[in-house]
């Protein structure tokens, strides 16, 4: 029997999901998280970690002999040292496409939040605004038609590819930055360079992976480019904008909003200059986090497993 490990389990499965798939397949032990300083001692005899955001960096993968494979059990790898663990014979598999539909949902969830107010009109309504009003409508701010808006799409993978149709059936255009567009032309998809996408579109969604090359791309000389009633969405990777440029830029309303459902920091720091903003619209990196997706990521990872233990091993990342 495999001794399987999962370091930080808890933002997976927080109770309403089951860990039974996996553990038919070992010895098993979950932990809901575990600190740096845990990790070690907790991982010492596994021959499988499963891991989320719990980092396996050169120096743990060095003293864990036994350890055969982690399993990440998220789309990104980036806690991991994928080329020590390569190796060592330490493969490295993780959970593609899962969330799809639940990012791409979230991204609207936020975009209709901007345009029509949903939250900031019912709160008025508890308060009893409305029932103390003089007319039989009113608004606490403009509300705004999607249908013709220009949507900006920076990397369209799988995610960007399903916000792009979400989009057209709103009636929206289309704006499209990506590497390989080549491979991905569709009708109503115009590409174009990053600065024509900041400078022409109303809603500016992010959805490339970061990199060294785009780390922070989203500076003060590109949203300097952005409409002031443009909003820019980031359900990506946090380090993909600079914070304190974004930050300017909301207080002096040089653009409308922001939506982030992701920061450079996890959890913030209490002097974060974005999480007290009016015009910042900020979810705790919540948008995959829909019971549908983590059913379906908990799918995935059993799976991985399972290939492994069984020689086949399958999404593999640093094979």
């Amino acid at each position: 029997m495999a001794e399987i490990v999962a370091l930080d389990g808890y933002t997976l499965n927080p109770g309403d999901l089951s860990w039974k798939s996996i553990e038919d397949m070992g010895n098993f032990k979950v932990y809901d998280r575990t600190s740096t300083a845990q990790v070690l001692e907790r991982a010492h005899n596994a021959e499988i970690v499963i891991i989320n955001k719990c980092a396996m960096d050169a120096g743990i993968i060095e003293q864990l002999p036994k350890l055969k494979h982690i399993a990440v059990s998220a789309t990104g790898y980036n806690v991991v040292d994928i080329d020590i663990a390569k190796e060592k014979g330490i493969s490295v598999s993780n959970i593609p496409g899962y969330g799809t539909s639940a990012v791409a949902q979230h991204v609207f969830a936020m975009i209709l939040e901007v345009s029509n107010q949903v939250a900031a009109n019912a709160i008025s309504v508890a308060d009893g605004k409305w029932a103390r009003h003089n007319d039989w409508c009113y608004w606490e701010y403009p509300i705004t038609e999607l249908e013709n808006k220009t949507l900006g799409i920076v990397g369209l993978g799988a995610i960007g590819g399903k916000v792009a149709k979400i989009a057209q059936a709103f009636g929206m255009k289309l704006l499209i930055n990506d590497r390989s567009p080549e491979k991905k032309q569709a009708p109503g998809f115009i590409f174009t360079d990053v600065e024509t996408v900041f400078s022409e579109a109303d809603y500016i969604t992010l959805h490339c992976p970061l990199t060294n090359a785009n780390l922070e791309f989203v500076n003060k000389a590109l949203i300097d480019k952005m409409k002031k009633t443009s909003v820019l969405i980031n359900t990506g990777r946090g380090a993909l904008i600079n914070e304190v440029d974004l930050a300017e830029a909301l207080k002096e309303d040089k653009i409308k909003a922001a939506c982030l459902d992701v920061l450079t920091k996890e959890p913030p720091s209490i002097d974060n200059p974005l999480t007290s903003l009016e015009n910042c619209y900020i979810t705790p990196h919540n948008a995959w986090a829909a019971k549908d997706a983590r059913e379906r990521l908990m799918g995935i990872l059993s799976e991985n497993i399972k290939c492994f233990i069984e020689g086949k091993p399958k999404n593999i990342v640093n094979g």
